[in-house]
């Protein structure tokens, strides 16, 4: 299996994992859908918390969501919480915001307090669940995590929208965006490597469209006419304008105030190229649109496929549901497959 991948697609809500051997049928390769670490550590705070324990965190930044809530609760609860730099920075990269919440910053656990490690992934959890099952990890691992980024002095959004801007640039070349070393200031992709040296590096966002071309009707779309993909996740609604290989559009929302009505109308702004790009923060609960202006000389495109865990919110849209080989939670896993083979061939 040397050409076996372990890909890991991190949301908030599950992660969705696939052992990709190239010598299985691809639905024969093994996959599992399991809380994310942010649910898990989230979870161990909790428990501390209904316990009356102070807590010591130690591992690395890791996304928030139910853990840094959790963390924050247990604050409020006027116990003790503790953590070194890295893991500190779960709550914010600004470890002067995370110490006015009441954190104390230290290297070394108080006496007494519970130990809970912070991380996006486990592969040891990983690897001795599967040892029971007589399954080996892969050794080569591809991880999507989404990453809001940090650069003093500029908020966590700004440093996103600039990402997502990013992605069109270059000619918005999909292999673009995937990474053997993270793009500066990705902190949580910067974490996963500095844990797992050699990994491959994708946004969710970006995992989820290269899986939805897996899609043999999304992929001839995609590849003749153009399409619009949609990936509606537990936090974040990430749509993209693609054509071949290319990127020439994208937007970006919080699934939490989104609405069947609100996708439609963002879908079809994208689609007519008439969302107001420098507008969007203002107007919608997201981190922004971006346009390629040469998508005017082609669009529109008319194809629409959803993906993601509440891609509910589209239905009865008339929008196609991607399921690539079979599975739509694998979205993003399938797609960092394709990504390793995008990097190996670029």
């Amino acid at each position: 299996m040397n050409d076996a991948i372990l890909a890991i697609d991190v949301g908030a809500g599950t992660q969705d994992i696939l052992l990709y051997d190239p010598e299985r049928e691809p639905e024969n390769c093994l996959k599992l859908i399991l809380p994310s670490q942010t649910q898990i550590v989230g979870g161990r705070v909790r428990a501390a918390t209904a316990d009356g324990r102070a807590i010591h965190l130690t591992g690395m930044v890791m996304g928030g969501g139910a853990s840094s809530d959790a963390m924050k609760a247990h604050l409020e609860a006027g116990l003790s919480l503790s953590a070194t730099e890295a893991a500190a920075r779960t709550l914010h990269n600004d470890l002067d915001r995370v110490r006015a919440l009441g954190v104390e910053i230290r290297a070394e656990a108080p006496p007494g307090a519970v130990i809970i490690e912070t991380g996006d992934v486990d592969l040891e959890a990983l690897a001795a669940a599967l040892a029971h099952f007589g399954v080996a990890l892969p050794a080569r691992v591809a991880v999507a995590v989404q990453d809001h980024g940090f650069r003093p002095g500029s908020g966590n959004n700004d440093v996103r929208f600039e990402y997502l801007q990013g992605l069109l640039a270059g000619g918005g070349d999909l292999a673009r965006m995937v990474y053997s070393e993270p793009p500066e200031g990705m902190t949580r992709m910067q974490a996963v490597v500095a844990s797992h040296p050699g990994a491959v590096l994708m946004d969710t966002g970006a995992a989820a469209v290269l899986g939805a071309l897996r899609d043999p009707t999304v992929a001839t779309a995609a590849e003749h006419d153009g399409a619009i993909l949609v990936n509606v996740g537990n936090m974040h609604t990430f749509a993209t304008l693609v054509r071949g290989h290319r990127l020439y559009g994208l937007f970006e929302h919080h699934t939490g105030g989104i609405t069947p009505e609100i996708i439609a109308s963002l879908v079809d702004g994208l689609r007519d190229a008439t969302l107001d790009t420098r507008r969007f923060r203002e107007q919608f609960d997201g981190h922004g649109a971006a346009l390629d202006p040469s998508y005017e000389d082609i669009g529109p495109f008319t194809f629409v496929a959803i993906t993601g865990p509440n891609r509910r919110l589209a239905r009865g849209l008339g929008y196609h549901e991607a399921a690539p080989h079979g599975d739509m939670m694998l979205a993003g896993s399938w797609g960092l497959v394709e990504g390793v083979t995008l990097l190996q061939e670029g």
